[in-house]
């Protein structure tokens, strides 16, 4: 879902030391997972006299093996979590959608972690989750996320307000490919992958995106001072508090066991529901009752909410007045 096809490596540095730290520590991980399954087998050949001791290393090794996706985890979260908050709040200009779209993209990460450890490039697969999180269309009927907040720089500050100013007024496509292409120094082929454009739309889409914010604000309008522009502001943002990787990671979590109860839960509700069906549902045809006609005189048994007209009323009466409901000749004779 989030994994990009990129070249070999990005126009510029905006990132590289964020994302290299992030991939050694990823790396760093699986080689200590490798090492550690290396020794167990190892110690699994040592002659049953040694197995006690042995057995506690082999504790060890299971130890670090566990903790080994966790520490790699809490690694590019330490590592990747500053930059992308201040890229979300670039895109929305919101503070706290721009945490909740990193902690919502970290979430994704650790429950795809043995996905995520052994992508190419991890901080990008988590920034594509920020990305697509912070700019859902979903968001604009919250009403707490309907305008930007304000300007969270200085008052001095003038040139970063009016290019957070300028790129809010683009569209979130552009807004998105603008970021990558010149705030990051993405190729455009990776900028088009990561966006799942074509090479071509993301070519279009950066230079009208130029063009608009050259409109609102003309020193923008050399690529250079834009990108060094972009840099500053990813780099000089708001302060924007963030949780620690453990909460992440159980809040992930639980996140999983409260959707999996839930798909327990409705799966009961249906299972119930359609053995409720089969167990009260007609298994024939029952044809609805004809309607009665009157014989002999004799009205359609009607419901109360039907009130006798005075013909009906007299036969009623006449009938109640005969013995036993009947004529005389079939009441016996009693002496």
């Amino acid at each position: 879902m989030y994994k990009r096809q990129s070249g070999d490596g990005s126009r510029g540095g905006a990132c590289a030391g964020p994302e290299a730290a992030a991939q050694d520590a990823t790396d760093a991980a699986a080689a200590e997972s490798a090492a550690a399954d290396d020794g167990s087998a190892d110690d699994a050949t040592v002659d049953d006299d040694v197995s006690a001791g042995d057995g506690s290393a082999d504790d060890g090794l299971a130890g670090d093996e566990v903790s080994a996706p966790a520490a790699a985890f809490d690694a590019l979260y330490e590592w990747a979590a500053p930059v992308l908050v201040q890229q979300a709040y670039l895109l929305t200009g919101r503070r706290r959608l721009s945490r909740e779209a990193v902690e919502y993209a970290f979430h994704l990460a650790w429950e795809r972690w043995p996905e995520v450890a052994v992508d190419r490039d991890p901080v990008g697969w988590v920034r594509a989750a920020v990305h697509e999180y912070a700019l859902s269309p979903w968001h604009r009927f919250r009403r707490s996320q309907r305008s930007p907040d304000k300007p969270g720089t200085p008052a001095a500050d003038l040139a970063a307000q009016a290019l957070r100013a300028a790129v809010l007024e683009l569209p979130p496509a552009y807004r998105r490919t603008l970021l990558l292409y010149d705030g990051l120094g993405l190729d455009l082929p990776e900028t088009a992958a990561e966006t799942e454009a074509s090479t071509p739309a993301a070519g279009n889409r950066v230079l009208h995106a130029r063009a608009a914010l050259a409109e609102r604000v003309p020193e923008l309008a050399d690529p250079a001072v834009l990108h060094k522009r972009l840099s500053y502001v990813l780099a000089k943002g708001p302060a924007i508090a963030l949780t620690v990787p453990r909460t992440v990671r159980s809040g992930s979590e639980r996140r999983v066991r409260l959707w999996t109860r839930a798909a327990i839960v409705l799966t009961v509700l249906i299972i119930g529901a359609t053995a409720f069906t089969l167990a009260t549902a007609p298994t024939s045809y029952q044809p609805p009752l004809a309607p009665g006609e009157p014989v002999a005189g004799v009205p359609v048994l009607s419901g109360p909410e039907r009130s006798l007209t005075p013909k009906d009323a007299a036969l009623r009466d006449k009938l109640r007045s005969e013995p036993a409901g009947g004529p005389e000749r079939l009441v016996p004779q009693l002496p």
